[in-house]
């Protein structure tokens, strides 16, 4: 969740764009934060949801009714893939004043503007790590998905403005760059010639090489391409940090899914990966209690998290989505699918466990960030002293590790 205020000369007035669910959201909503600032909006909240689980739309619900309670005066915009696929939720809502689509969401007013007056420098944005949308949209028909539904078919981003937005986004003193989408493998399908991720990226990496920092958000493993292969090998500048969207460790739950890649390409995924990389870790999106999901194909799940190992878990419970062909299998008892994902979630834990305590006493750089929880180049959670946050902020420093507390290491600034 993402709040922002603004004041008005004579008094102050509210602007808070809240934001649920993936990167890609997080990214947007802070464009669309900028926007409404370039707008001139206040009293004004606008809600960017998402449509991934029914907890979401629950929480999305929820938090409007709180919203319009706290700011009786302001008005409330909703936006988002929930919005997109169930309007009628949100106009039957009397809190809610608008609804803007998930097309129109990044233009507020309809008034387009200009990239280079939006771009804030990392000490003056609530982001010191830049975020830039290669593609939006999904053609996978996943059976327990949504989100092809609420932002339509896959739709890639021109080499030229993918540059040009990381050159001002450089320019303006960012170190490192996420490149984000909804689903990122599948870059370059829809443009001429049919270019590759990979490829993409070997060529605005060359035409930008003053890019300290390069992250990917999450990636489909059935479609990791040759030239991305050759980045992880050759540039340092490319993060050892793959998120992969995994979802199951059951070749017939995988199968289930719709997905496209088995149990045995993740285990090969990763092997080819520590060999070019060898400090690469990995991180992964999984479903717990999966339609016809069996303790067995629970068990295979398991056993992939710990033997690759996971590092960074993020774990859904399976959350029923009408008019999705899951819905229609036999779904897993509710209270088998908690237990399940909170199995799940303590693998995880002591994977990410076992990566703070070995990096205890090493050396290693972070990029700073406003409230002091940085990242490592793996993407672990970094606590820095507070004398070396301020004058810090949106550079990369070196620091040591001198121990862990509560799940995030404690670091020491060594400059």
């Amino acid at each position: 969740m993402e709040l922002m205020q603004t004041n008005n000369e004579t008094k102050s007035k509210t602007l808070k764009v809240i934001s649920f669910g993936c990167r890609m959201n997080a990214a947007e909503s802070e464009i669309i934060k900028q926007n409404a600032e370039n707008l001139g909006l206040s009293d004004v909240v606008i809600v960017n949801t998402c449509a991934v689980t029914a907890e979401a739309e629950r929480q999305a619900g929820q938090t409007i009714r709180k919203l319009k309670k706290e700011n009786p005066n302001a008005k409330i915009i909703v936006t988002g893939c929930s919005s997109e696929i169930n309007p009628d939720k949100y106009k039957s809502m009397t809190e809610v004043s608008e609804i803007i689509s998930n097309m129109d969401k990044l233009s507020l007013g309809k008034k387009t503007i200009n990239a280079k007056n939006i771009i804030k420098s990392p000490q003056d944005s609530e982001m010191q790590r830049a975020f830039i949308e290669v593609q939006n949209g999904c053609d996978n028909k996943c059976t327990f998905c949504v989100i092809p539904y609420g932002r339509g078919k896959s739709r890639s981003i021109s080499f030229e403005t993918i540059s040009q937005k990381m050159r001002e986004f450089i320019d303006n003193g960012y170190k490192e760059i996420v490149i984000t989408g909804i689903d990122i493998a599948s870059y370059g399908r829809d443009l001429p010639g049919e270019p590759t991720l990979g490829y993409m990226l070997k060529h605005i990496l060359k035409e930008n090489p003053n890019l300290e920092r390069l992250r990917l958000s999450s990636l489909d493993p059935a479609v990791i391409d040759e030239d991305l292969w050759d980045l992880i090998k050759d540039d340092e500048r490319l993060m050892p940090h793959l998120h992969l969207s995994i979802q199951s460790g059951d070749n017939l739950i995988l199968k289930r899914m719709g997905r496209r890649h088995s149990r045995e390409d993740i285990f090969k995924i990763a092997e080819r990966a520590l060999k070019l990389r060898p400090d690469m870790i990995f991180g992964a999106d999984i479903i717990a209690g999966f339609p016809t999901e069996t303790d067995e194909a629970f068990n295979n799940t398991k056993d992939l998290i710990e033997q690759i190992p996971i590092t960074w878990l993020h774990v859904f419970r399976y959350s029923s989505r009408k008019g999705t062909p899951a819905s229609r299998m036999p779904q897993v008892d509710v209270k088998a699918r908690k237990e399940r994902a909170s199995i799940l979630q303590e693998i995880g834990k002591n994977n990410s466990d076992i990566y703070y305590n070995n990096l205890l006493g090493k050396e290693f750089k972070v990029l700073v960030e406003k409230n002091g929880v940085c990242a490592t180049e793996h993407f672990g959670k970094v606590k820095i002293e507070n004398s070396a946050i301020q004058q810090n902020i949106g550079k990369i420093i070196r620091v040591c590790a001198i121990g862990v507390e509560n799940g995030i290491l404690l670091v020491q600034n060594k400059g």
